[in-house]
């Protein structure tokens, strides 16, 4: 195998290439409406990382997925034997992704909220006059995006998506986002969770669809502790959202640089991550690190 090459660097994820695999690296780092802020949220990377591989090996009867290894002594040089990569690096056969990010709504929230106060509808998709913010919505729904390099995401129409990959892929991507959707939401629910929505990435490897990047984690999805849920208003979650109302209440206006965290909101963003982490597996995230064998 190759030495592996640092090919991108994305807002949390940094990602190096083999001849014949990548590696995805979780990091610490945060970012909240499209800025990376400055101070990063110790162990978030492992959080994602260890829930992504949770949730990838929960859904494999419902779809492939990219993982190879998660083990740090299989990936490539220089990164092998490199402790800071143990529990949040991931070995995954090279996709050529889908460019559309899948995303599933069983409540109604965050910018799909926005779309519905304006329309009654988010992407195009009619829903019944008079819900309130959180409300759950009658049935999941699939909400497409672009899946922009840059800059924010733009929502899609079903019609729009077919024009961009196909009637056949389309539908199955919207086939395979639900059944992903109401596999975690089914799964939360037992633990005490609500999983108002969540986004999905696909890809092709030797011709076959294949479920890439992150799964189900407090990056990709919301996550709100039922007891106490209440429509009618913002919910208390386990994602980044934390920090995002802190960002906002700060008057910054969403452009770079974004603003320090402080540190008390550093920690209690680490608390929420793995408080998900601990929630949603059963385990204490402390036997996942051990694990890995991640030390001090």
């Amino acid at each position: 195998m190759s030495e592996a090459q640092l090919i991108g660097r994305g807002k949390v994820r940094d990602i190096y290439s083999t001849d014949d695999a990548l590696v995805l690296v979780a990091t610490d780092r945060v970012s909240v409406f499209d800025v990376v802020l400055p101070t990063p949220v110790p162990d978030k990377g492992r959080v994602l990382t260890g829930l992504s591989l949770f949730w990838l090996d929960k859904t494999e009867d419902i779809v492939a997925n990219q993982v190879i290894s998660a083990d740090a002594d299989d990936l490539p040089a220089p990164l092998k034997g490199d402790p800071d990569m143990r529990g949040r690096a991931m070995k995954v056969v090279k996709a050529e992704p889908v460019m559309v990010e899948c995303v599933a709504r069983g409540y109604i929230t965050g910018s799909g909220w926005k779309d519905y106060q304006r329309t009654q509808a988010v992407c195009g998709i009619e829903l019944p006059a008079g819900l309130a913010e959180s409300e759950k919505l009658p049935e999941p729904i699939f909400t497409p995006t672009t899946k922009a390099a840059e800059g924010h995401d733009m929502p899609l129409t079903f019609a729009e998506t077919v024009e961009l990959v196909g009637e056949g892929l389309a539908q199955r991507l919207k086939e395979l986002t639900l059944l992903l959707y109401g596999f975690g939401a089914d799964f939360a629910a037992e633990r005490g969770i609500i999983l108002a929505d969540t986004k999905f990435e696909f890809g092709f490897a030797d011709g076959e669809l294949i479920l890439i990047d992150e799964v189900l984690t407090p990056d990709s999805s919301r996550f709100w502790p039922a007891d106490g849920f209440e429509p009618g208003h913002g919910q208390p979650s386990f994602d980044k959202q934390y920090v995002r109302d802190w960002a906002d209440s700060t008057g910054w206006d969403h452009e770079p640089p974004g603003p320090e965290i402080p540190p008390e909101v550093v920690e209690a963003s680490a608390v929420r991550y793995r408080d998900a982490y601990e929630r949603i597996t059963g385990e204490p995230f402390s036997a996942y690190l051990e694990r890995m064998g991640v030390t001090g």
